[in-house]
């Protein structure tokens, strides 16, 4: 049984709490939209599931009819005790009050790997939460997350789109990832001015160059995302080394894919 409308306002108003906006709280209101999203997480018995920003429970009581195992963390206190409550009889759920942005993920996902996140992100957290475990949760094999549509679009894109940029670098050095849906800003309480997506990313076997030496390139092109390369990387490369990564230094930061990073990060690298 997942929330509808009604339940959601009465468990707020009961116990004399309300949607936060400085943790950009907007409940998921529809049980059909949370048993979509349970669907597209593809969890079941014998499969682990962190939530992220799990609330009152809509979605988490979504995965839980999947028979998976959820642990479901919530930062505001207000919301966890009543979530407990919520999820008092389910013994494959577990409730963890803690900020996700500061909590020690190896701790929290000890005892197996392939786990899969799943989360309603706020704006203000959801693009560094995404790097965040793509860079240091190995543990997490699969996210599929529910954003503000314009986060989701850089997520996703790729070269040549104004949506391009560092991050969507990042998460396809990591992973794959594409948009799997849309959900209607009617079925949040309060409703939200914005549209949202849900982005599913994959994890793959990385490219056999360092992450932070790439990833430390790209974002100082992109803090110069209008300019050439040759004037936004100037003093970190120089046009013999374009030449030899075959990138023109005439190029923009949004015109080159994953493999050409890659090979101006070996290029510099070996220098």
């Amino acid at each position: 049984m997942t929330h509808s409308r009604p339940v959601v306002r009465e468990l707020l108003t009961s116990r004399g709490l309300a949607p936060r906006r400085d943790l950009g709280q907007n409940f998921v209101v529809d049980p059909n939209t949370v048993r979509r999203i349970a669907h597209l997480a593809a969890v079941g018995p014998g499969d682990r599931v962190v939530e992220v920003g799990a609330g009152l429970g809509s979605l988490t009581l979504a995965l839980a009819e999947t028979g998976a195992t959820v642990v479901a963390v919530e930062v505001d206190r207000g919301l966890a005790a009543v979530l407990r409550e919520v999820v008092a009889d389910l013994a494959e759920v577990t409730v963890v009050e803690a900020d996700a942005m500061t909590l020690d993920w190896s701790q929290l996902l000890a005892g197996g790997d392939a786990w899969v996140l799943v989360a309603n992100l706020p704006y203000n957290v959801a693009t560094p939460l995404v790097a965040d475990i793509l860079d240091g949760v190995p543990q997490i094999a699969r996210l599929l997350v529910m954003v503000q549509r314009e986060v989701g679009e850089r997520l996703v894109a790729g070269p040549g789109s104004g949506a391009y940029g560092a991050v969507s670098v990042k998460v396809a050095f990591w992973g794959t990832a594409r948009l799997v849906g849309a959900v209607p800003a009617a079925v949040f309480m309060p409703r939200p001015k914005v549209e949202s997506v849900l982005v599913e990313i994959v994890r793959h076997e990385p490219p056999d160059v360092a992450p932070g030496e790439l990833f430390d390139l790209v974002r100082t092109a992109f803090g110069q995302r209008r300019k050439m390369l040759r004037r936004s990387l100037a003093g970190r490369v120089d046009a013999e080394r374009f030449v030899a990564a075959g990138i023109a230094e005439t190029a923009r930061p949004e015109e080159l894919a994953l493999d050409d990073w890659v090979r101006l990060t070996k290029v510099i690298a070996a220098a």
